[in-house]
């Protein structure tokens, strides 16, 4: 993973100067990279359910957030893309330089009603351009089976933009937990929902539904004890 950023960092951050279009395609070379090393050097792939849901308009994809691998791969599954994440990455040497040019959307979180205003402004511009906006709901890595933790912020921009909702729903944390080191081998699902219409719906109706959808979905694909060989975690009284 190191090798490829220092590999690919200078070509996303050049040929995003000229062509943001053209830095993101090595963008996703970078991530085509990674994720064929996880499958060589790991073991771990990915089945996907539902690719042609995804539409050729520009939509808000709201997906399950686990693990890192998630972040690679829908970078290879959509196209054109942009991330909404927040405004700290910037601060990581070569990392957060090539976000930044790649102009994804970068909020402050603690900002509150001006981070969904400067979230809803970019987004607009972004999906008149035919580009998917990503938005993981639950603001952060969370650990399989944790309790739903859904924020508003990408079914407000739905809902005020007009915008379809792409619902994803995977079990990479299974795989690749989000604080562990080892990836575990194996195969990670991933469904793709059909585009939830937002045009006449209110923001609890469209977040409410998509929660719905990707926790129905998840409900059906998590195995809690897939790998009988981790060590089981233990609570303190």
């Amino acid at each position: 993973m190191i090798l490829c950023t220092l590999l690919m960092a200078l070509p996303v951050m050049v040929s995003s100067l000229v062509s943001r279009r053209t830095g993101l395609n090595f963008a996703s070379t970078w991530a085509r990279l990674n994720l064929w090393g996880i499958n060589f050097f790991c073991g771990l792939k990915c089945k996907v359910h539902g690719r042609e849901n995804i539409p050729a308009h520009g939509c808000i994809v709201m997906s399950k957030h686990q693990s890192t691998f998630e972040t690679y791969f829908l970078a290879t599954l959509l196209g054109d893309y942009v991330f909404v994440a927040k405004r700290a990455l910037t601060l990581i040497p070569i990392f957060g330089w090539c976000i930044y040019l790649l102009k994804f959307i970068l909020i402050d979180r603690k900002s509150g009603r001006s981070a969904i205003i400067q979230m809803t402004d970019q987004a607009r511009v972004h999906l008149a351009n035919g580009t998917h906006v990503v938005v993981f709901p639950e603001g952060t890595r969370m650990p399989v089976n944790a309790e739903p933790s859904y924020r508003a912020g990408g079914a407000i921009v739905a809902t005020s933009l007009g915008a379809d909702i792409l619902p994803v729903a995977h079990n990479a944390g299974e795989f690749w937990p989000r604080m562990g080191f080892i990836k575990w081998p194996g195969e990670i699902t991933m469904h793709i929902g059909k585009p939830i219409n937002c045009k006449d719906k209110t923001i609890d109706q469209a977040l409410s539904e998509t929660q719905e959808w990707i926790e129905a979905r998840m409900q059906e694909i998590t195995v809690t004890d897939r790998f009988p060989y981790k060590k089981p975690s233990t609570t303190v009284a």
